[in-house]
């Protein structure tokens, strides 16, 4: 079963560039009973990996433009910095109100575009 979920997550991952993490999350929780604060910070553990995987087929490719990789990652570290600190302290329904919203924002915007 965890080598299914790996797979797909790594697919959806390497596909969507990093939505894996949402299958991640869904199927930690829903599938294999990890706790929500768990799951959230285990997706993260889980997509390492197979974003460093994706980076590697995606860069021989050409694809990244890295310097909007580098001007954009200090912001990134400081806001997954503060978004880790807020996962352990904020409510698990807030943090299933937040995640259920990211996905709603996301799923709407690409069903318009």
């Amino acid at each position: 079963m965890t080598f299914l979920f790996g797979a797909l997550t790594g697919l959806i991952n390497g596909f969507l560039a990093s939505g894996g993490g949402i299958v991640a999350v869904l199927v930690l929780e829903k599938a294999l009973g990890v706790e929500t604060k768990k799951a959230h910070a285990t997706a993260i553990a889980v997509i390492l990996p197979f974003s460093a995987a994706s980076l590697v087929v995606y860069g021989l490719g050409g694809y990244i433009d890295m310097g909007l990789v580098w001007r954009s990652a200090l912001g990134g570290v400081a806001g997954a910095a503060v978004g880790a600190r807020l996962l352990s302290r904020l409510p698990k329904k807030y943090i299933k109100m937040g995640f259920g919203g990211v996905m709603i924002a996301a799923g709407a915007r690409m069903m318009l575009r």
